[in-house]
């Protein structure tokens, strides 16, 4: 049996089939992305801070830039490379491109940080012996402030996707 345009009844026509194809692949491709509203100001002025810090003093005087590039503890120098990459490159990227899984990369790298700048603040402040150590600089404290507030936000970013249908 048919309708009066000769197509088959109980059968989509083509071009119905074809713009339910388009609208599932619109569907699947936003589910993949992104959002971030207003939380893009506050990730980029956390990254910007992260800049300044690293020409504020971070421990014994030494900037941020001095433990990045040269010689300095193992562990400052390893959250500066991690709040280097995972505080601003990657926010940069994952902002541009505005992908869910890069989120949940950022919120990973960010909770790294935290984790790396929180130890780094204590190691500058514990010695081997019995006296205090020299403490943390204020652009340490200013990085891992930074970190900490881009993990809060990559977490409510990433954790906010939609339920897949």
């Amino acid at each position: 049996m048919s309708d009066p345009a000769g197509e088959p009844v109980g059968d989509e026509p083509e071009d119905v089939a074809g713009l339910r194809e388009e609208i599932d692949s619109v569907g699947r491709s936003a589910a993949k992305r992104i959002d971030p509203g207003a939380g893009a100001l506050t990730i980029a002025v956390a990254a910007l801070a992260i800049l300044v810090s690293l020409i504020l003093p971070w421990a014994d005087g030494a900037t941020g830039l001095t433990v990045l590039f040269g010689d300095a503890d193992s562990l400052p120098k390893i959250f500066s490379y991690v709040a280097v990459v995972g505080g601003v490159l990657l926010p940069a990227l994952t902002l541009a491109l505005r992908r869910w899984v890069l989120a949940w990369i950022c919120a990973l790298a960010s909770f790294v940080g935290a984790f790396t700048g929180v130890v780094s603040i204590w190691t500058t402040q514990t010695t081997t012996g019995h006296h205090p150590g020299p403490g943390p600089g204020f652009g340490l404290v200013l990085a891992v402030v930074a970190v900490v507030v881009l993990l809060v936000k990559w977490l409510k970013l990433a954790a906010s996707r939609p339920p897949m249908q």
